[in-house]
Parts: structure tokens; C-alpha cells; sequence
């Protein structure tokens, strides 16, 4: 299959420019586009052959849910069989934006779209480009990440050509995109909101709306849970994970450049290409190893934006060995750890003031 490339200026395009992706998703073919999050690879989510051939060529497995993406409030009628008040008033304060919801499906969405379960996954992008596709093509695009299953999400075009060209129709290629970091999840059909997956839209704005919400348990596990039924995508599986081995260094600052170094250190004297993800703030207390920094901890956004973007160079580098500063905080910290400990696989390492590191 050769895959067509189209690129788009997202602030000034016309949408007969989205004609020919239109055409192909209601054909019941693939198309790659921007999302203000990732680049999504997009099907007609209710053409459950459609949904399929998502699976197959990203080589995701089947029981691994996809999100539908709408572009009106009214397609929940449709989608679902019930809309809590707790969704309905999120969707008011969030979509479109980098925010998906759980609700209990209705009898129109497919099985292949859900991953087999009762739910469905939907949100509303604020990408121009993403919404306008959703609104020309007239179909409920159900979009994972466009990236082959496992590896860092795409946040620019070239990531999608690397992992995609001659397995799809179409590449949408719209810039880098804006947050870099896959939306918010939430499940809204228990009584109390509970985030399965947390992103640009954090616990704080969303209690700010609904009252108190509940963390699923598996959020910021240290180690998989194999018995995790997949609820929302990314829960069960393995994700992001560079080809070299990721392994995330917790402690105070000191402690943690003090341990990357040793580590770095023993693993160049073997030979061995070693990759560091550092910050701006700590970019020079590194002598060894290929030195990055993922952004400033002054601005999260930024890290949030750098991070499956610099695992993607450290592939292109040859990293065989990668060591990470961890970011812990109760905001957009909590998404960025929980991206990087399914990447690493949960390989964590406590260093403490003493020097000795444990891991948990």
C-alpha cells in the first residue's frame, strides 16, 4: 500500500483540502491526522471492519479499547446508552478539548471499537484539523495513537511516517501538535468520577466542576497488574517504550544526578550508548552519556510536550541504556510519570541522601 501525505497549515486551511481523507474514512479506510494531544490513526468507528484494520496495523491487541471522536454534543445520544449528569457537565466545561469520558455504550457501537466490553470512550478534539475531519467525513472516528502498539506516541507527522507509510492510506500532517501527552480519561458511569488515565485536564479542574473524584488504582502502579481489565485504553498493555532499556531514577535532585552519572558511567566504560533525559535546570550535571533535556520544570507543559519526542531521538541515536530524572507532582506531573513508568516498565529506582538505591 503507498500512503499518501498531505500537509496542512491547522490555522489556515480549507476543508475541501480534507476531502480526499474524508472519502477514504467513509470508504472504510485509514487516515492518520493532529489532535491537540498525538496524532490519532483514525477509522469510521461504527464500520466495525473499519475498527479492525486500526488493530492490524498498528499490531495492537484486540481487547485494547478504541476512543470514538465526535465533533457534536448531540452524537452522545447516539453513542450511549445513558449520559450521567457528572458527563454532561464535564463536556460542557472541557470539549472539545484533550478530554475522554467512559460512558455505558449503545447498541450502535460495535464490539471491535470497544475492545469487547460495554463501554465506549469518546471525546470531542479542539484540533481544527482533527474536528474538522470528524464533521466532514460524517463518520465517529475511532482513533488510538498512530504509532505501532508499544512504541512512543507520534507528536509530529515524521513519527507517523516512521511507524506507518505503506500500511495506510493517508497521513494528515498538521505540525507538531500542542500538548504531546494523550488525553485526560475519565469513567463517568459509577457514582463517583473515577480518572483512569490522567493528562492535560487534571484532578483539581475536574473536581472544580464535578466535586471529588477517585483515582483508578492502576494509574501510577509501580508494577503491572496483569488482572487489569482494560477499561480505557493504555491500561493493560505496555506503552511508549523506547527500544533501549528505560529506567526511572526517584529522589531528591542531588541524589538522582548523583546515581545517573554512576549509572552512566559504568554502562559507557562497557561500551554501551547511554542516553540521559534531563531538564533544563540540571542539563549540565551530566558528563557522560547523550544528554537531553525533556524541558523546564518551571513549565510542565513543556515536558509534557518533549517526552515521547525525545524517546523517539533516542531510538534514532541508538540508545541502548536510558536514564530519567522522575517528575512527581500533583498536576500535569502525575500524566508525565504515568507515561514514563509504562514506558520504562515500571523500572524504578529510589535513590536516597546516602547514596544507596533500592528498587521498590
Amino acid at each position: 500500500m503507498k500512503t499518501k501525505i498531505i500537509k496542512l497549515d491547522k490555522n489556515n486551511f480549507n476543508e475541501d483540502e480534507l476531502k480526499e481523507a474524508s472519502d477514504i474514512l467513509r470508504k472504510g479506510g485509514l487516515v492518520a491526522f493532529p489532535t491537540e494531544t498525538v496524532y490519532g490513526l483514525g477509522a469510521d468507528g461504527l464500520n466495525s471492519e473499519a475498527s479492525g484494520k486500526i488493530y492490524a496495523a498498528k499490531g495492537r491487541p484486540s481487547d485494547n479499547p478504541l476512543i470514538l471522536h465526535i465533533a457534536h454534543m448531540g452524537s452522545l445520544k447516539e453513542l450511549t446508552a445513558d449520559c450521567p449528569e457528572a458527563g454532561m457537565k464535564l463536556a460542557n466545561a472541557f470539549w472539545p478539548g484533550p478530554l475522554t469520558m467512559i460512558f455505558n455504550k449503545s447498541d450502535r457501537v460495535p464490539y471491535n471499537t470497544t475492545g469487547g466490553l460495554e463501554t465506549v470512550a469518546i471525546r470531542m478534539p479542539s484540533h481544527p484539523i482533527a474536528y474538522e475531519l470528524i464533521r466532514k467525513s460524517g463518520v465517529y472516528i475511532a482513533a488510538p495513537s498512530a504509532n505501532i502498539s508499544g512504541r512512543p506516541s507520534p507528536t509530529m507527522a515524521e513519527h507517523v511516517i516512521e511507524d506507518m507509510d505503506g500500511r495506510i492510506e493517508m497521513i494528515v500532517d498538521g505540525g507538531m501538535v500542542d500538548i504531546g501527552l494523550e488525553s485526560t480519561i475519565v469513567d463517568v458511569t459509577g457514582e463517583v468520577p473515577t480518572i483512569l488515565r490522567p493528562g492535560y485536564i487534571t484532578a483539581s479542574m475536574l473536581e472544580a466542576v464535578v466535586g471529588p473524584v477517585n483515582f483508578d488504582k492502576a494509574v501510577l502502579a509501580r508494577k503491572g497488574d496483569t488482572g487489569i481489565i482494560p477499561k480505557a485504553p493504555g491500561m493493560k498493555y505496555k506503552h511508549y517504550a523506547p527500544k533501549g532499556d528505560l529506567t526511572i531514577l526517584e529522589g531528591t535532585t542531588e541524589a538522582v544526578i548523583q546515581a545517573i552519572n554512576k549509572y552512566a558511567a559504568e554502562k559507557t566504560s562497557k561500551g554501551f550508548k547511554v542516553g540521559i533525559i534531563s531538564t533544563d535546570e540540571t542539563l549540565s550535571c551530566y558528563p557522560k552519556g547523550m544528554v537531553k533535556s525533556i524541558g523546564t520544570r518551571k513549565d510542565e507543559d513543556t515536558i509534557a510536550r518533549g517526552l515521547f519526542q525525545i524517546l523517539r531521538e533516542f531510538d534514532d541515536e541508538g540508545a541502548e541504556y536510558i536514564y530519567t530524572e522522575s517528575f512527581e507532582s500533583k498536576q500535569l506531573g502525575q500524566a508525565i510519570m504515568n507515561r514514563l513508568l509504562k514506558a520504562a516498565g515500571y523500572h524504578i529506582i529510589k535513590v536516597h541522601d546516602n547514596g544507596l538505591a533500592t528498587e521498590p
